[in-house]
């Protein structure tokens, strides 16, 4: 019991620490201003670590590399004191592969989060800063599926594609990284 709310609780706070600097880096490459909620979220949890980060790191073209390794700084931390309460010696040559496991499957739960987010606000048709933000975050993802799925009764059920076929690409994740433990 100890050890599912430890694992819980650090699945909460890692992802919750390293999605904020995975949605830190996306935004920045999409160019979406932080002057709204999500940005100011993004960067009250993001700045304490990426500022000095950013002293050692320089981006790369639109890629601002000090969030990218802040997020994969939360994942290693977050694996390794999994790893340390389980006591599993023979897993640490498996570190690299968990954390890259485990930061894909944080940037597919974010999607995930995000599209149904743009789903519902398209439904109740709100008008905010906050929408335009999700659907520019969201556009790049739907923009190739909305090409090739029409509407139904004006709906858009490409968040719906979208949203399964992350689904199965958490599924495959999840069978990789269990498959590197054993």
């Amino acid at each position: 019991m100890f050890f599912q709310i430890a694992s819980f609780l650090l699945d909460v706070v890692g992802g919750l620490l390293t999605g904020a600097c995975l949605l830190r880096l996306y935004m920045q490459w999409q160019r979406v201003p932080f002057g709204n909620p999500i940005g100011g979220l993004v960067f009250a949890l993001t700045d304490w670590i990426i500022l000095p980060l950013r002293k050692l790191i320089s981006p790369a073209g639109k890629w601002d590399l000090s969030s990218l390794v802040a997020a994969l700084l939360f994942q290693v931390l977050q694996y390794v004191l999994l790893l340390v309460l389980i006591g599993a010696a023979a897993a640490w040559a498996w570190l690299p592969w968990l954390v890259l496991f485990g930061l894909a499957k944080v940037a597919v739960s974010g999607l995930m989060g995000l599209l149904i987010v743009h789903a519902v606000m398209s439904w109740i048709a709100a008008r905010s800063p906050l929408s335009d933000v999700v659907w520019r975050l969201c556009a790049p993802v739907l923009r190739p599926f909305q090409k090739v799925i029409p509407l139904l009764g004006g709906i858009d059920l490409s968040p719906l594609v979208v949203l399964v076929l992350l689904q199965v690409v958490m599924i495959v994740l999840g069978h990789l990284q269990a498959g590197v433990m054993r």
